[in-house]
């Protein structure tokens, strides 16, 4: 999935000389928490975050500059923003973006298109959407985790074995971070289990493979270590 598809394209953005203390207002009432700048001819030239700007304002429990001194008021967000940030473009993949944003701890990424023109931002509240939607979370249904051999087959076979049964998955997931050396989690939900009960079904699947446990309704039911 690509992050066309999940983007905001409906962008809040701020000029180069639009003030800090407007950029403020708009942060408050808008709750958003970074800001693409943009030059004259719409292309990208940094990024304003909340950290940029609360960096910015003075300390009430600070004697320093003020608004009605005028240093503040003549602060722009040219003077704050990060030149040059990371960007996307809209055919990036969505699994890259979740790396970048986890790898860089920021909020989000400006979309950028071949010409340099901002045409969105990607945001961590964007990635849980789509990690939502392609665990398939929205429909329901019982998630089942398994811990299989690292090598080729056995996920082939266990999904295999689900069709047999005529039980029928909505997503499948892998993991090696959290399994055992030589071996790879799989979490597989459940949209359809077909003559099955969830009780036939656990029985059937845990008496071939090791079913380290299954999440029904949101509550998580352990099976093995």
């Amino acid at each position: 999935m690509l992050v066309r598809d999940w983007m905001t394209k409906n962008v809040i953005t701020l000029g180069l000389k639009t003030t800090v203390i407007d950029a403020a207002e708009i942060m408050r009432t808008k709750k958003i928490r970074q800001f693409p700048v943009i030059d004259e001819a719409g292309q990208l030239a940094g990024i304003v975050s909340d950290r940029d700007i609360r960096d910015a304002m003075p300390s009430k429990y600070l004697a320093g500059d003020s608004i009605q001194g005028g240093g503040l008021a003549n602060l722009r967000a040219s003077d704050i923003m990060s030149s040059e940030p990371l960007t996307v473009s809209p055919i990036t993949p969505m699994d890259m973006v979740a790396s970048v944003l986890q790898r860089h701890k920021f909020g989000g990424l400006p979309v950028v298109n071949d010409a340099g023109l901002l045409v969105g931002i990607v945001t961590v509240a964007d990635v849980l959407r789509f990690l939502c939607s392609t665990s398939g979370v929205p429909g329901g249904g019982v998630q089942f985790a398994f811990r299989l051999e690292e090598k080729p087959g056995p996920l082939a076979a266990l999904l295999e074995d689900l069709r047999s049964e005529g039980v029928r998955f909505t997503s499948v997931f892998t993991s090696h971070d959290l399994a055992k050396a030589g071996y790879r989690d799989a979490y597989v939900r459940i949209g359809n289990m077909g003559e099955h009960t969830l009780e036939s079904l656990i029985s059937t699947l845990s008496a071939r493979y090791t079913l380290l446990f299954y999440v029904d309704g949101g509550h998580t039911t352990m099976l093995s270590d």
